[in-house]
């Protein structure tokens, strides 16, 4: 017969087993995940937007939307958004709220002119390449919005004024009127007027 000690040991040896293999399984579990989640891009934790993040969007929103097209588009408008651009994720994702348009984020010129744009958003090309791209696309009408052109005078039709505190932008007349695209008179007028800062 087995007595009680010989029990007791016993129960207290599975036990400190038991705790190093839910140790060992604690530890080891984010290691063998890890490379899964690097590799198939999966964010770790859901990034909630900025206010910056979300006045762009509002912005490029208010400006799309307040654009027409000389031939009328069956569905939104193709919004080709360069990855330089630092608000690439928050223009391209759905999970905000609607957009009035259909997002393709490009990498390169030639990506752009193929993906059949009607409006492209720059990030971090100069206002030269902005303009060298844009003529490319004529005849078609195209409606341009650039993040880095700060004296908006070539370039792009519309130009964001980025800070720590507010999002402005400004217009470019001379790109806008060989953009072929027209905008509602109102929103020119809002870059005018400093009350939509």
């Amino acid at each position: 017969m087995i007595s009680c000690c010989v029990i007791i040991r016993i129960f207290n040896a599975l036990n400190a087993w038991r705790t190093q293999v839910n140790t060992r399984r604690k530890l080891l579990c984010p290691l063998l995940l890890a490379p899964v989640l690097w590799t198939t891009g999966a964010p770790l934790y859901a990034a909630t937007p900025s206010e910056t993040d979300k006045s762009v969007r509002a912005i490029v929103s208010g400006i799309i939307s307040y654009t027409r097209w000389p031939t009328s588009l069956t569905t939104p408008p193709r919004l080709c958004i360069f990855s330089s651009s630092r608000y690439v994720s928050v223009l391209s994702s759905g999970d905000i709220s609607p957009t009035p348009w259909q997002a393709v984020v490009v990498s390169t010129e030639q990506e752009a002119l193929n993906a059949n744009c009607n409006a492209i958003y720059f990030g971090s090309e100069s206002p030269e390449e902005q303009q060298k791209i844009t003529q490319r696309y004529q005849p078609r009408a195209l409606l341009s919005i650039a993040e880095q052109n700060p004296q908006c005078i070539v370039g792009s039709a519309f130009c964001l004024a980025i800070n720590s505190e507010r999002v402005k932008f400004s217009v470019n007349l001379d790109a806008l009127s060989r953009s072929g695209v027209r905008v509602n008179p109102d929103v020119l007028m809002l870059a005018r007027n400093k009350k939509h800062e």
